[in-house]
């Protein structure tokens, strides 16, 4: 994929982190589609999942189809032809950010787990910064889907009065202890396998990763990699991304072909369990793996009553903003429903006119990527009321 759309931005040296130290020469990477108009009051922010770049949608410079292809351009949901639109990589992510698989300036040396603990606020911290470097004092709109929810919640009661309206896509205001088990399994999974080894895995073992990551040289002749963790994890997640309904709609008890299977008693025999492996593969050497780690801890960490007492109601009360639209799913069991609820509520009693949609969409958690159909109705609309 080409990366002619990504730019970076230079964060203040130190940058210094919510849970002690600090980076020195770090940087984040966006895009931006569309045009700023003159009073410089049209910008819309996108702050992502765990893994997904800065590339939302293709354009001119990229054209290769973003993550939120069907949601973002000229005339859909996101309309580029009225909104000027940046998206921000997370800090600690290896898609062009300062992150773990990043060279350490004191050392000359990636970080990898030298890195400083990471929260949800210094991806907010950095964001920030870059919209403010854009000449932009405050957002039209700011949009947090899955962990970039959080990350968008934790921006504006930071930064208040820097967002007049928000859009909450399946996200929550704390993790809850399932959400936390299952990321600490997949942690797991990665920190046992032996080639892990204690972080310092190879890098670039076939990773395509860009931006400032560290070069290790010809990865065919650096095998040490956690392909089987990362594998692991990677499934995990899949699992939790959708609903038990769709399983059952798509694969049934379906069995693969007798030329499709192996040799090993305990191989893949479902289609289900061919589907999962496949997902895997396509994706354990495109995430850096200690990155992983750092994002996936800095979710559990981030608890929005941190800054209302222990409740979460009242620090969402904090967050001052004009308008607001929280789109929850049935099916989603990471995010569960009753989050978005908790999240419209609290942002309702901060002041703001909230629009609450709950979906039906039988995808669970991932509804926001496949369901575009239903997420666009609501997100175009509310965004064309703006």
């Amino acid at each position: 994929m080409s990366n002619d759309a990504r730019r970076y931005f230079n964060l203040p040296s130190p940058f210094p982190m919510k849970r002690g130290g600090a980076l020195h020469g770090a940087r984040v990477a966006y895009e931006t589609w569309g045009s700023l108009n003159e009073a410089r009051d049209n910008a819309v922010l996108i702050l992502t999942g765990l893994s997904p770049s800065a590339h939302v949608a293709s354009c001119p410079e990229d054209p290769s189809p973003g993550w939120w292809e069907g949601m973002q351009g000229a005339g859909k949901a996101i309309d580029t032809d009225r909104w000027f639109v940046i998206c921000v990589n997370s800090l600690g992510s290896d898609k062009g950010s300062t992150c773990p698989a990043s060279i350490d300036p004191a050392s000359g040396k990636p970080y990898r787990l030298d890195f400083p603990e990471l929260a949800l606020e210094d991806v907010a911290h950095a964001a920030h910064a870059v919209v403010a470097s854009l000449g932009i004092d405050r957002l039209a709109c700011l949009i947090g889907c899955s962990m970039g929810g959080m990350s968008a919640l934790a921006y504006m009661l930071l930064h208040p009065g820097s967002v007049r309206a928000h859009i909450s896509v399946d996200t929550a205001p704390q993790a809850q202890p399932f959400a936390i088990a299952i990321r600490s399994l997949q942690r797991e999974a990665i920190r046992l396998d032996p080639q892990w080894n204690d972080g310092n895995y190879d890098i670039h073992g076939g990773m395509s990763a860009a931006g400032d990551i560290a070069d290790q040289g010809d990865a065919s002749q650096s095998p040490r990699y956690p392909d089987i963790g990362m594998s692991i994890a990677r499934k995990l997640g899949v699992i939790t991304y959708r609903s038990a309904m769709e399983w059952n709609g798509r694969f049934a008890r379906i069995r693969l072909d007798p030329e499709q299977r192996d040799d090993d008693p305990f191989g893949l025999e479902f289609q289900v369990e061919s589907y999962l492996e496949g997902h895997a593969r396509r994706f354990v050497r495109t995430f850096d793996p200690n990155s992983y780690l750092y994002l996936s801890r800095a979710s559990d960490w981030f608890d929005i009553a941190e800054y209302g007492h222990g409740s979460v109601l009242e620090g969402l009360k904090r967050i001052r903003i004009e308008q607001a639209l929280v789109i929850g799913v049935s099916t989603d069991i990471l995010f569960p429903l009753e989050q978005q609820e908790q999240i419209a509520e609290g942002l309702q009693a901060a002041g703001a006119a909230v629009e609450f949609v709950a979906l039906d969409s039988p995808q669970g958690h991932d509804a926001f990527l496949v369901d575009i159909e239903s997420y666009s109705r609501a997100i175009g609309g509310f965004l064309a009321r703006l």
